[in-house]
């Protein structure tokens, strides 16, 4: 088993936040993240299974291996507290329009952190680095219909609407954040 791949994940930090690579000790918190009806009403809809959870947990790893830019976990710098994840994806998604071959902006915080400016605080970290390890490049995400408050932290992050699209049969705004 391979201890330190780790070490393929930049450790981003933030006034408040610290971003870095997923640990396999990470992995109770974020099942208890995804497992949340809180969390997930606006992305995916309904709570993740145990299994569903390792699959992205393994997906974050793979992204960095193999695009060079992936999903942190976010703790509090004060306190150690788990706070949630965000980052980038290539998730090949089969949509239109295609935002293909763009990075995919994404958090997800847990309900304790709502309301403390971490989301905006993370996705500006987020960003910030990315434009450093490769350059300005277009960014997009993709926010449900009913997410006001992601909407906002997209606005405050650069993004702006771009269209409307459905994915998987929900309906959904894209965003992008130009070069």
């Amino acid at each position: 088993m391979l201890d330190d791949w780790t070490t393929l994940v930049p450790v981003v930090e933030s006034e408040r936040l610290v971003l870095r690579g997923h640990r396999r000790e990470d992995f109770a918190e974020c099942a208890a993240l995804w497992a949340d009806s809180v969390v997930t009403r606006y992305v995916g809809g309904r709570p993740f299974a145990v299994d569903e959870v390792w699959t992205k947990l393994l997906r974050y790893v793979g992204h960095w291996a193999i695009v060079g830019y992936g999903y942190w976990v976010v703790r509090e710098k004060a306190s150690g507290r788990f706070v949630g994840e965000v980052g980038f994806a290539d998730f090949q998604r089969d949509i239109v329009p295609s935002f293909d071959g763009a990075p995919e902006a994404g958090w997800v915080l847990s309900p304790w952190s709502y309301g403390k400016g971490f989301a905006t605080e993370a996705v500006r970290a987020a960003t910030a680095w990315l434009d450093r390890a490769i350059g300005p490049v277009r960014t997009v995400c993709m926010i449900d219909l009913g997410n006001t408050v992601s909407m906002r932290v997209a606005a405050k992050c650069g993004f702006r609407e771009w269209t409307r699209a459905t994915y998987k049969g929900t309906p959904a705004l894209l965003f992008e954040r130009p070069l």
